[in-house]
């Protein structure tokens, strides 16, 4: 048997060694969320977590992340009752049109913001690079990934402050 930690919970495997990990996802877990697009890595459409990198898993054998941590958009927020912040900034920014490649997008942005949390214009296109958006969204992704980055320079701040009460004892 075969182990993936996929969005905290370990899960065992009896599969080809060369499926794609999409299909593992969504046949073997029922996580749907990660869409198939293309086939071959170029859409951005299947992207999720390994390990906390991006990777395309529409192309990536299952034997390339055996025993790695998996997050997937279904694994994206901090529990069920709360959204991710990238997630509220989507819904505020109006970003989801026809919704196809939001999971791609989203894991994609939130990588970024997990490396770089304040991006300019030339971050946001690099790590943005290849998930495409049939629907034009690009302007209100942007905005969104800004947004977003917002909301983590604000709960940086908090836990700063709350880091200094307790270091001060107040």
């Amino acid at each position: 048997m075969a182990v993936l930690i996929v969005n905290g919970t370990r899960e065992e495997f009896d599969v080809d060694p060369s499926t794609p990990l999409l299909w593992v996802l969504r046949e073997k877990l029922a996580l749907t969320g990660t869409k198939f697009g293309c086939g071959i890595a170029q859409c951005g459409a299947c992207t999720v977590h390994v390990d906390g990198d991006p990777i395309r898993s529409c192309n990536t054998p299952f034997s390339a992340v055996e025993g790695k941590e998996i997050t997937t958009i279904e694994g994206l927020a901090p529990s069920s009752e709360e959204l991710h912040p990238l997630q509220t900034a989507w819904i505020e920014h109006q970003v989801p049109q026809c919704g196809y490649c939001q999971s791609g997008q989203l894991m994609s942005a939130a990588a970024l913001l997990a490396s770089n949390p304040n991006p300019d214009d030339a971050a946001i296109d690099s790590a943005m690079r290849g998930n495409i958006c049939r629907c034009g969204m690009y302007g209100r992704i942007r905005q969104a990934i800004k947004t977003s980055a917002t909301y983590y320079e604000v709960a940086s701040t908090s836990e700063l402050t709350a880091t200094a009460q307790e270091v001060s004892g107040e």
